[in-house]
């Protein structure tokens, strides 16, 4: 028997009297405009927000945003603007120096401009490393609450899988906020219609 086991054991046999778990039943915040609401709080937590319209090219949009964007990596088949594919380095510190990593984004969630990312990558770095993080998200795949996302995001054989809700920040004591301080100084969300 390990130390844990023995400290919960003690734990057990010192107990006297148990209860009934009580039943906890929060109901999560809905919006009228589930949508417009993301799109609101994305903005508000330091992201940018496009729209693809109607047979508009992703790459060129992603071009627009980013013009000076030298080193740009995605392992996306639709995106054929990627220098460099985060499945094929050999570790993760030649992803170092990347402008622009683009990547799909699973489940969005309105309340808190959220968006759920499974690693679909060999080095998850990548998310992290660049400079710029695009994420590309259905519209039609953006919930409500947390909620609502806890019950629909997964893994996959990676195991591995983060929230990420606008460009990284960071702030001191003096209330001095810092955009992009441990990752992404910046984040553009590519919302389709798909």
């Amino acid at each position: 028997m390990n130390s844990k086991d023995a400290i919960l054991a003690n734990i057990k046999k010192n107990i006297r009297h148990t209860y009934d778990k009580p039943e906890i039943n929060i109901p999560g915040i809905h919006y009228l405009d589930v949508i417009q609401q993301f799109i609101d709080i994305s903005k508000t937590v330091g992201g940018k927000v496009e729209h693809l319209k109607k047979g508009e090219n992703v790459n060129e949009l992603i071009r627009r945003c980013y013009p000076d964007a030298k080193k740009i990596a995605s392992n996306l088949p639709e995106i054929n603007i990627a220098t460099t594919n985060p499945d094929t380095v050999n570790q993760a510190q030649e992803l170092n120096d990347t402008d622009v990593t683009i990547v799909r984004g699973q489940w969005g969630v309105a309340e808190n401009g959220c968006i759920w990312i499974p690693q679909d990558t060999k080095e998850k770095a990548a998310y992290f490393i660049c400079e710029y993080l695009v994420i590309i998200l259905s519209s039609k795949r953006i919930v409500h609450n947390m909620h609502e996302a806890y019950q629909k995001i997964q893994f996959n054989n990676y195991g591995f899988g983060t929230f990420i809700s606008g460009p990284s920040k960071t702030a001191d004591i003096e209330q001095a906020l810092v955009m992009g301080a441990q990752s992404a100084r910046g984040v553009t969300i590519i919302l389709t219609d798909e």
